[in-house]
């Protein structure tokens, strides 16, 4: 399952910073982030409930950037 979410970031590379660390959150196959739109498009493993995987992508991208923002 693919979902998109608007995210709020202010810079580039606290995107990427973001990028890498939903990649890493257990039960996303893949993430891409989107500075420019700023937008977050993530695919979820198979089975994984996106709700409660994407609690844990706000979690680690919060660790990269304090006052970023994922609207879910």
């Amino acid at each position: 399952m693919k979902k998109t979410y608007r995210i709020e970031v202010d810079c580039a590379n606290c995107a990427n910073l973001m990028e890498d660390a939903a990649n890493k959150t257990p039960g996303v196959d893949k993430a891409v982030v989107n500075f420019m739109t700023q937008k977050m498009i993530v695919e979820f493993a198979e089975g994984q409930e996106p709700a409660s995987v994407m609690n844990e992508v706000r979690k680690n991208c919060k660790r990269i950037e304090d006052d970023m923002e994922i609207y879910l």
